[in-house]
């Protein structure tokens, strides 16, 4: 097998992955959401469950390092449900961690991705592995942890070959983060997965960002928000005019306890595809769901 998805149960054909929620979360903790942790093995299982029950077979958690992954019961919770789990190393912005312990980890930061994508996640079993690295860009001026965090995923991708996902937010600059990972680090665009770009408010650039060849990982709205809905199907609409379907990636992207059911992940499969095969065509579930997630998870893994 040339390419392979690395799952928490080992690597795996991409033609095996199946319908997936391209980016979500089973367990994150952090300081910016307290008392909203998703932090419950059995509520993670009734997810997968339900994802399972709607036709879901892979999920893939984005929390990265030191957010509460749920590690040790992550192979477990995939062996229970059927369900293909790939998760992050990587780190996310520093105000979701204490500051003491980032300078604990800065140094050997590149080593640390590595050994997770390819040892095993520290407190997991032996062999549960990352599949994927996860950074951050930064709401405002780039700031010294993300440049260390970038150049150490750069690192990471380049011993490895594993995809790089970058978290942005409506205030960050996702141009800065190309910038630093494809020309100063000269990792591909294609192995570059940019979330939650329909927190901008404009077109172009999103079509842009394609342009490049990076996948786009788009977030399906609460259900209600009719102008977030419909700003996710103006950025489909022109992605598909500018003949990028093969770029597209969708998740339900659940942060917060309160959220854990709104919409969830089985919503992907049991409302979102069938609207996405009557307003686009019957072929973009399977491409946004199944064909593209495979490509974009895929390596040609060298450790």
């Amino acid at each position: 097998m040339s390419a392979a998805v690395r799952t928490v149960l080992g690597d795996l054909d991409p033609a095996e992955l199946g319908a997936c929620d391209a980016h979500d979360h089973l367990f994150l903790r952090s300081p910016r959401l307290p008392g909203e942790e998703l932090d419950d093995p059995a509520a993670a299982e009734e997810v997968l469950h339900s994802f399972a029950a709607a036709g879901g077979r892979s999920f893939v958690q984005w929390s990265p390092y030191g957010t509460g992954r749920g590690n040790d019961v992550l192979a477990g919770l995939s062996r229970a449900t059927g369900v293909h789990l790939v998760v992050a190393t990587g780190l996310h912005q520093a105000v979701h961690y204490d500051r003491a312990l980032l300078d604990g980890w800065y140094e050997g930061l590149a080593e640390l991705f590595t050994a997770e994508l390819t040892t095993g996640l520290r407190g997991a079993p032996d062999g549960t592995r990352a599949g994927l690295i996860k950074v951050a860009g930064d709401n405002g001026p780039m700031t010294g942890h993300t440049r260390r965090v970038l150049r150490a995923a750069a690192e990471a991708h380049h011993a490895t070959g594993a995809p790089i996902a970058v978290h942005h937010d409506s205030g960050t600059d996702p141009v800065a983060v190309l910038f630093q990972l494809e020309s100063r680090f000269q990792v591909p665009p294609e192995r570059l997965i940019l979330g939650h770009l329909n927190r901008l408010s404009a077109l172009e650039p999103i079509r842009d960002f394609a342009d490049l060849g990076v996948f786009v990982a788009l977030d399906v709205p609460r259900r209600g928000d009719l102008a977030a809905e419909r700003h996710l199907f103006d950025i489909l609409a022109t992605l598909l005019d500018a003949g990028h379907a093969d770029r597209i990636l969708l998740g339900a992207d659940t942060t917060t306890r309160s959220a854990r059911h709104a919409p969830g992940p089985a919503h992907l499969l049991t409302s979102l595809a069938p609207r996405l095969a009557g307003e686009f065509g019957a072929e973009l579930p399977g491409l946004v769901f199944t064909a593209n997630p495979a490509r974009a998870l895929a390596a040609d893994w060298k450790a």
